[in-house]
């Protein structure tokens, strides 16, 4: 390594590595694909001739493009086109092969006629059909076709509530909307339709809720229409045995196919299960989620045989079958960057340049809290000696609240535990992949929920020598940043510090500020709006807690943010200011997060530094893991 690199700190080294998403081929000519990249330092959608191994960046704009498609003949690339992150654009399309020499302005409308809005969801067919979901504050949820040849898109959908597209038939006939017109935003049904010739109605096909009139409620979500011309099988994720796992559903007929989904030993296979086609539809690619890792299988439809494929343990983050019978997959742990593996044993694709510094391996913890046993995963500082400690240590907190953490390769806890921190990260109720009982836990005291268990995990880590109780800091991004705030208002006594980014700070003005679809979810996790139960709201609103922080706090935030909007935590920085309490912001252009690499790394100095400032240079190691031999 030269003396240049080496001088950059090893947590600095994983940001600034380039890495890739996991390829997405066209379905007709499958040597073309699209996957999405840091190299040029923002996170940009590059375009892959598999056939002449050629890269070409297809987008470039400031503040960076991750929201991309592939046309089934692999012609044209969609990509969608915001203002600087908010969320709010339009579907723009380029040629596979480049725009034309000289061409001037940005990249041609792809459905003209269809004002700005947030993405609902879009649907390429083989013939040149297009379908796109659109989502409005004031509209709701539209849906629009295209037919090839047509000048523009008609609308086919439109409701209130929150939905999108879901799929398309392999022949264009019939659509999958993933939809929930019950007003249970948890919990999505599906309407399959067929699609009209112009000027002709939209007829339904088949309907499947299981909230309507169900006194327990299970959602079910579009996995896809099987691959070949005239199939009507879809494949449907559902939660009826407590979690979810995978049916075929003719569409129809009615008739639903059972999975046999079990181990080599006829074991049922515990946690979350999900599912997709592979290009001869007579087997399935079937994915594996148990205790924050995932693991993949085949299974042939015909003999009802699993059969697991070779994935190290981590965490799969996508996977993809391949015409040749191969399976590609992104796969990494906690310890082990991330790279886009194949069941042929190959590295498919990794990023140019040098490969990031790997980091710590997590512990597996499980904590006896309220409402279960709570599941944890903890890593000691790089370096750290059997019985150290206790250690000053960050509870990072992760988003969603749907959403949870796993022994995947994240620079930010590495970056911590570079710093001689131990890092803790609670699946806490609400996280996915524990059964849905325990993600539709929360429900009417939001966010106190989620704050017991991580009380329970921070009350383990303690009693176990891990944790300093002197020097603990609660940080988290956007529903984790909300937990923060929440966490120093409800549990003053509990933390030293906290760091939240992009965080819900004052609910009530959040709600009246955010995108459609998160006011669909709020609704459903409050039982109302806030004119409805506002004793709910104002109980889980970080605002209302606000006198009692007893300890520094920072706040990072996006201006353009559409999910965690400014005013709201403005809001809160006033009451701050207003009380006298220690606090730093720092606001950048950008939405919910930022896809500059440079941005990234700044933000994560500046929290490093606050932290550092706030605890003491004493308490705070100075970057082992760069110290090591």
């Amino acid at each position: 390594m030269s003396e240049e690199k080496s001088a950059v700190p090893a947590w600095e080294q994983r940001f600034r590595a380039a890495r890739v998403s996991l390829p997405d081929w066209a379905e007709d000519a499958p040597e073309r694909a699209l996957y999405v990249s840091n190299a040029s330092g923002t996170y940009e959608v590059y375009a892959w001739d598999r056939a002449t191994d050629t890269h070409r960046r297809v987008t470039d704009r400031p503040n960076g493009t991750t929201d991309a498609e592939l046309s089934p003949d692999g012609e044209w690339i969609w990509w969608f086109d915001d203002s600087d992150g908010d969320e709010f654009g339009i579907w723009r399309r380029q040629p596979f092969a480049g725009r034309p020499e000289g061409a001037d302005g940005p990249d041609e409308e792809a459905v003209p006629g269809l004002a700005p809005s947030y993405e609902a969801g879009l649907a390429l067919g083989r013939d040149g059909t297009v379908v796109v979901g659109r989502s409005t504050d004031d509209g709701g949820t539209t849906l629009h076709l295209r037919r090839p040849g047509a000048a523009q898109a008609v609308e086919i959908y439109r409701h209130a509530e929150y939905g999108g597209v879901g799929d398309l038939s392999h022949d264009g006939t019939l659509l999958a909307i993933d939809h929930t017109e019950h007003g249970d935003a948890m919990h999505g049904a599906i309407r399959v339709v067929r699609l009209p010739a112009e000027g002709a109605d939209v007829t339904t096909v088949a309907e499947l809720d299981e909230v309507t009139g169900h006194d327990e409620p299970h959602g079910v979500a579009c996995l896809g229409f099987a691959p070949l011309d005239g199939d009507t099988r879809l494949l449907v994720a559902h939660q009826r045995t407590g979690r979810w796992e995978p049916i075929i559903w003719d569409v129809a007929t009615g008739t639903e196919t059972a999975l046999r989904l079990r181990d080599e030993q006829g074991r049922e296979l515990p946690g979350d299960l999900s599912a997709q086609w592979r290009p001869d539809a007579r087997t399935l690619l079937i994915e594996h989620e148990y205790e924050a890792r995932s693991e993949l299988f085949s299974y042939a439809l015909d003999e009802g045989v699993l059969t697991r494929l070779d994935t190290p343990r981590g965490t799969v983050g996508g996977a993809t079958p391949r015409p040749d019978g191969t399976v590609e997959f992104l796969w990494s742990s906690a310890a082990e960057p991330s790279a886009v593996r194949s069941t042929a044993g190959t590295v498919v694709l990794r990023a140019p340049g040098a490969v990031p510094p790997g980091s710590v391996p997590v512990e597996d913890v499980w904590v006896d809290g309220p409402g279960g046993r709570v599941h944890a995963l903890v890593q000691r500082p790089a370096g750290a000696g059997a019985g150290e400690g206790p250690f000053p240590t960050v509870f990072e907190v992760h988003g969603g609240p749907t959403h949870h953490d796993s022994d995947s390769f994240a620079a930010g806890p590495a970056a911590w535990l570079d710093h001689g921190f131990a890092v803790v990260r609670v699946n806490y109720r609400g996280s996915t992949g524990y059964g849905q009982a325990w993600t539709d836990a929360l429900r009417e005291r939001v966010g106190l929920i989620e704050l017991e268990d991580i009380a329970a995990v921070r009350e383990w880590a303690v009693a176990s020598g891990l944790a300093d109780p002197e020097r603990l800091v609660l940080s988290g991004g956007s529903w984790g940043g909300y937990l923060t705030l929440l966490g120093l208002g409800t549990q003053p006594e509990l933390w030293s510090l906290g760091v939240a980014a992009v965080p819900v700070a004052d609910y009530l003005t959040a709600y009246d500020d955010e995108m459609e679809a998160l006011k669909a979810i709020d609704r459903t996790l409050f039982g109302g709006t806030p004119e409805e139960v506002p004793e709910r709201w104002t109980a889980s609103s970080p605002l209302t807690y606000v006198e009692r922080v007893r300890v520094p706090v920072y706040i990072s935030a996006g201006v353009n943010d559409p999910r965690c909007p400014i005013q709201q935590i403005d809001n809160y920085v006033e009451r701050l200011e207003q009380l006298g309490k220690p606090h730093e912001v720092y606001r950048y252009e950008a939405g919910h997060g930022s896809l500059v690499v440079d941005e990234r790394i700044k933000q994560l100095r500046l929290e490093i530094d606050f932290v550092r400032r706030h605890l003491g240079g004493a308490a705070v190691g100075e970057n082992r893991a760069d110290a090591q031999p």
